[in-house]
């Protein structure tokens, strides 16, 4: 059963088990963060962002303190006045002695074309402390149970537990070893595939934080170059002509619908060939960098994840003394 939330008291009934969340910085800069998962519960809106930061919509946090949504976007604006109100100094406070600072009490980010107003887990319980016990005669009795259920890492875990997002980032590489257990062996004798050849930059791009899904599929990019290169070196008449393979896509991937896929497959003897153009053509001449960052402008991976991998797969260039 999933768990239930309500804006009304003891409206959060089951929490998700003890995980072990990684930490959260909270300066960082909104150009870099994307939504990685979000959901709706009873009308409370929640998800992940792209760094792991766990957040409330602003419809949600106002349903969980018991307040219209109009007062947690007023905190929104006051945030940053000159001389605080005291209720924005009262939740600042309470954040303070968590050793955190926010320097605005949302992130304001655009997903699919539609705003998202993403209030961070401990600016909710901040927020929610004070609508339980700091508001006088405005503390809502909503705010105050939810607080005792929430409190410390509780919220973190639930919203982690109910979008199926893994803090620990052991569940990073799932996707792409779906793929590899559908496909390791699927290339006919003789022959080798660009996609069992991408494994060292996919494991680079995972690390350095970005998303492989069915979205961002690299060893297209990759074939695609290749096999341009193939045919206008004439490759084929030396190393002999290559030929197609089925490529399957997870069950968890919309390619799957047209499963299986034709791909191409090249002779082995062209490996060696074709690792000296990944590496020169592909990584140092550029195409690689241009696919990245051709996924940033489209919002589809943060530019400091693109210039992670960059600099972690791309040999630095060395410039010799002129003259």
């Amino acid at each position: 059963m999933p768990e239930e939330i309500s804006k009304h008291p003891n409206g959060i009934k089951v929490l998700a088990p003890k995980s072990l969340g990684k930490e959260i910085a909270p300066a960082q800069s909104s150009l870099d963060l994307g939504i990685e998962k979000d959901t709706e519960v009873n009308g409370i809106g929640m998800g992940v962002l792209s760094d792991g930061t766990p957040y409330l919509n602003q419809r949600g946090l106002a349903a969980l303190c018991g307040v219209q949504n109009a007062h947690i976007g007023t905190i929104s604006s006051q945030w940053n006045d000159e001389e605080l109100k005291p209720r924005i100094a009262a939740i600042k406070s309470i954040l303070n002695k968590l050793g955190v600072e926010y320097p605005a009490a949302h992130f304001e980010l655009s997903d699919k074309g539609t705003p998202h107003f993403c209030y961070p887990a401990d600016v909710c319980l901040a927020v929610l402390e004070y609508y339980a016990f700091d508001a006088g005669s405005n503390c809502q009795p909503e705010a105050r149970d939810n607080f005792r259920i929430l409190a410390g890492s509780k919220l973190r875990e639930l919203i982690y537990s109910q979008v199926g997002y893994d803090p620990t980032g052991t569940g990073r590489f799932e996707k792409w070893h779906e793929r590899i257990a559908l496909n390791f062996q699927s290339a006919p004798k003789g022959f080798f595939h660009v996609f069992n050849e991408a494994h060292t930059i996919i494991y680079e791009l995972i690390l350095a934080g970005a998303k492989i899904d069915e979205r961002f599929v690299v060893d297209i990019s990759i074939g695609q170059h290749w096999s341009k290169h193939w045919q206008e070196n004439g490759l084929g008449e030396t190393f002999g002509e290559r030929a197609k393979y089925p490529h399957c896509y997870p069950d968890s991937h919309p390619q799957s619908a047209s499963n299986p896929q034709e791909s191409w497959c090249y002779p082995l003897e062209a490996l060696g060939q074709y690792r000296e153009w990944l590496q020169e053509i592909y990584i140092e001449g550029g195409k690689f960098s241009g696919y990245l960052k051709n996924k940033v402008s489209k919002g589809e991976l943060p530019p400091s994840v693109a210039e992670l991998a960059i600099t972690a797969i791309v040999p630095p260039q060395i410039v010799g003394p002129s003259g």
